[in-house]
């Protein structure tokens, strides 16, 4: 049976995005059908996956948070990250987390493959 997944992705670090978006559909379950929405940034995720949670059967969401010079880097990042993890946990939906949180943009391009971990965790939950 095909699974519905919504895949939601920042557009922030455009060129790092689109490669773990490339990470994660080459990983993802072929029996999947996907839909792609794309925010202008992370902290936009969220509401996004919880205006859709009855749509789909799972999520995966795609985005690189870059330390700057002020604390906004730990604010965002916590507060997306603990966002996520609350939506999938109330909605008792899987919520793949692709969100890279670097100290550089060096380390981040490091990391670009990350999607296949996101795309083997939705779907050890939705193809058990």
């Amino acid at each position: 049976m095909k699974k519905k997944v919504l895949i939601v992705i920042s557009d922030y670090y455009k060129d790092i995005s689109e490669a773990l978006l490339k990470s994660t559909k080459k990983f993802l379950n072929k029996k999947t059908n996907l839909k792609i929405i794309k925010v202008p940034g992370v902290f936009e995720i969220p509401v996004v996956i919880s205006r859709n949670i009855k749509k789909y059967d799972g999520f995966v969401a795609i985005g690189c948070i870059v330390k700057g010079k002020t604390a906004h880097f730990d604010l965002i990042s916590k507060s997306v990250i603990d966002a996520i993890m609350n939506i999938s946990i109330d909605s008792k939906k899987p919520v793949g987390n692709c969100i890279l949180t670097c100290f550089n943009y060096k380390q981040a391009l490091e990391r670009i493959n990350k999607g296949k971990e996101a795309a083997f965790a939705l779907n050890s939950i939705l193809y058990k």
